[in-house]
This record gives structure tokens, sequence and C-alpha cells, in this order.
């Protein structure tokens, strides 16, 4: 049978296609239009000048602003990212535990916070800090953890039930026909393979938790967006502050993806390499052992 029995939908003909090719085009014009329009609006109001962005360059900007906002998101973010793995893995793992209760309290709990925002828990969290006199000095560090914490967590518990509800069948009866308890299997053959197949969604998670750090502005954490504003109110230069700090958002977010990918291509590579051992007779030009 050819494989094109398998498209689910008719591959588009020339003239849908140079349909498809004007529309592309009149987008990209409309957005470089945009784009234009709205430098011109900026370079009326003076934003573009020269003296707007030479503070962003003074070393006493880098010390006292931007570095410290770096290291502020940075610290969130990486807290956030080990703290909500550990707890994701868990919910994911209880989620598909053979025990009703279990199963039922950590569908309960993922639900529940899958469904608050994160500038909720952010808020309410901080407030329970400062009002119970909890991680003094450090309220607003923890209330941005622990809202990061909390949903990323949720989400991650998901991605950890999906991946392994994904895998074939035979994979948990293979192990059981071996004498492996359930909870070995889960934790011997299952979650290795299920852990690996979502690391693209892992990673996508990663970037939206160091952004998210962001939410920390309205808790007054010192992180980058919040560095930015008070560049803008000493300098007058609210608007080349933004875009400098937005620049620097996808320079993290790109060396942070950057990482996990290389990370992925790892342990895709040792999991492949695995797969195929060479016995020492084949090793040796031997035929193997009967």
């Amino acid at each position: 049978m050819s494989s094109d029995a398998s498209v689910l939908f008719d591959a588009p003909g020339p003239r849908t296609r140079r349909n498809q090719r004007v529309v592309a085009g009149v987008l990209l014009l409309v957005a470089v239009a945009i784009g234009v329009w709205v430098l011109m609006q900026l370079g009326a109001k003076g934003q573009l000048a020269a003296a707007k962005w030479r503070p962003l360059l003074w070393t006493d900007v880098w010390s006292e602003y931007l570095l410290p906002g770096i290291l502020g998101t940075l610290r969130a973010a990486a807290i956030s990212i080990a703290a909500a793995s550990v707890i994701g893995l868990l919910l994911g793992v209880g989620r598909l535990s053979g025990m009703t209760p279990v199963r039922w309290l950590c569908g309960a709990v993922v639900e529940v916070f899958r469904a608050i925002p994160v500038l909720v828990m952010m808020l309410g969290s901080y407030a329970l800090y400062v009002d119970r006199g909890m991680f003094p000095g450090y309220e607003s560090l923890a209330g941005v953890v622990t809202g990061l914490t909390l949903y990323n967590g949720s989400v991650i518990a998901e991605l950890v039930r999906s991946g392994v509800n994904n895998l074939p069948k035979g994979q948990a009866e293979a192990g059981l026909s071996i004498g492996l308890r359930p909870g070995q299997v889960m934790r011997s053959v299952q979650l290795p393979q299920a852990l690996t197949a979502m690391l693209p969604s892992l990673v996508s998670q990663l970037v939206v938790v160091l952004k998210d750090t962001a939410l920390g502005y309205v808790i007054l954490y010192e992180e980058l967006l919040r560095k930015a504003d008070q560049i803008g109110s000493w300098q007058g230069n609210v608007v080349p502050a933004l875009i400098f700090v937005a620049v620097l958002y996808i320079v993290m977010n790109y060396a942070l993806t950057t990482l996990a990918g290389l990370i992925e291509r790892r342990m895709r590579h040792r999991g492949h390499t695995a797969a195929l051992p060479a016995t020492p007779s084949a090793a040796e030009g031997q035929p193997a052992a009967p």
C-alpha cells in the first residue's frame, strides 16, 4: 500500500499553494508595516535616541540592576524547576497508582493547581508568608517559587501520566511476566521511557517557568523585569529598558532551550545505543553459544 494512503488530508494543489504564498506575503507585509509604524512612533517620542539607550551599557547599571535582576530570575527559575520536577514526578506516579485513594488525591491536587492562575498563587502564598512571618527577608522569593512550583508541578504530573499511558502495553506486561512487581515495572521500565519521550514537552515547560518569574514583579521580587522598571524610572527610558530586557529574556530562553536540547539528544543517544548491546562472542567474531 502506498504511504500516501495514510495521509489524513489531500495535498494542496498548485492553486492552493499559490493562495497560501499570497496570504503569507500579505501577512508579512502587514507585520513589517506595523513594525515600521511602531518604530516611527517611538522615534517621534524620542525613545530611539542614542541618549536613551546609552545608560543600558553603563557599568553601574549592569552591576546594580541588570546582573542582580538576571541572577534573581535564574535563582527563582532554578529552584522552581527543581521543586516542580520532584513534585510533578511524585504526583504523576500517584495518578498512576493502583490504590484508588492515592490516585484520586493526586488527581484532585493536580486539577486544582492547574486551574488556579500562577499570579493568584504567588499573591496568596506571599500574603501568607508575610502574615505568618515565614521566610523572613525572602517572602517574595518564596511566593514566586511557591506559585511556579505548584502550577508547573501539576503540569509535569500530567506529562508523566500521559507519557506512561502512551507507552505500549507490552512494556508493562513484559516486566510483570519476568516477575517484577508493579512498582518495579513503573520505576525500571515505564518511567525511563516516558521521561525520554516527554523531554520536548519538559523543555517547553522549563521555558515557561523562566518567563513566568516576571510575575514576581507584582510581589516586589527583585527579578529582571522589576530592575528594568527601576532603570526606566531612574533614566526616563522605560521603553528602551523594556526592549533591552526582552532581548535578555530571549537570550536566556534560547540558552536554556539549547542546553535542554543537548541533554535530550544525549539521553536519546544513550538510550538508543543501550538498546543494541553486542555480546562478547559477537564482538570477537565468534558465534554466540546457543
